[in-house]
């Protein structure tokens, strides 16, 4: 790898490390910033989409167009209300688990062909998906801090894994070698 490169791979590593910190310094800022951010993209992909649906012919330019006002509404909306935003994106994401955690408890009772290990560790994974929810949607703040801790974990280990390939060099595979 070339010098630059892992110069850049350093910086890289440093920058997720950072950031990783801020999100464990202030959890509760974490999701309404990329709230904020998600609106600032969707206000950007509905003038393009407006845009382009006016002024390329093409089947379903119009709906090209309409698309283009909901994303552009669904933007202000984000940016106008953040906070809201994301309490009403942690409860979508705490009924999605619930119906994941219901699906692998049944999965769990009722697929009596796999070994017992396998079946108990869909019963706990569903159990702990649904415990999980439950907590999202009863304090979606609590939600957004642990959503944030593990976004902070994860920049964490990709920090440091980008730092290491920076310092030695040599890339990090992508499949283990068998």
């Amino acid at each position: 790898m070339p010098g630059w490169r892992r110069g850049v791979a350093i910086g890289l590593g440093v920058v997720a490390i950072a950031l990783s910190i801020l999100i464990f310094v202030h959890p509760g800022i974490t999701i309404v910033s990329i709230i904020y951010i998600a609106g600032i993209i969707l206000i950007i992909v509905g003038i393009e989409k407006i845009i382009s649906g006016i002024f390329i012919k093409h089947r379903s330019r119009w709906g090209t167009v309409g698309l283009g006002f909901l994303a552009l509404i669904f933007g202000g909306i984000a940016i106008g209300f953040p906070v809201h935003t994301a309490v009403f994106v942690l409860i979508m994401l705490g009924i999605g688990l619930l119906f994941v955690g219901i699906s692998h408890v049944a999965f769990g009772l009722g697929n009596k062909e796999r070994p017992g290990w396998a079946r108990g560790f869909a019963i706990g994974a569903g159990a702990l998906a649904i415990g999980l929810s439950f907590l999202i949607m009863a304090a979606p703040f609590a939600g957004a801090v642990f959503v944030s801790l593990l976004l902070g974990i994860a920049l964490l280990i990709i920090g440091i894994e980008i730092i290491v390939v920076g310092v030695t060099g040599q890339r990090m595979p992508m499949r283990p070698h068998i």
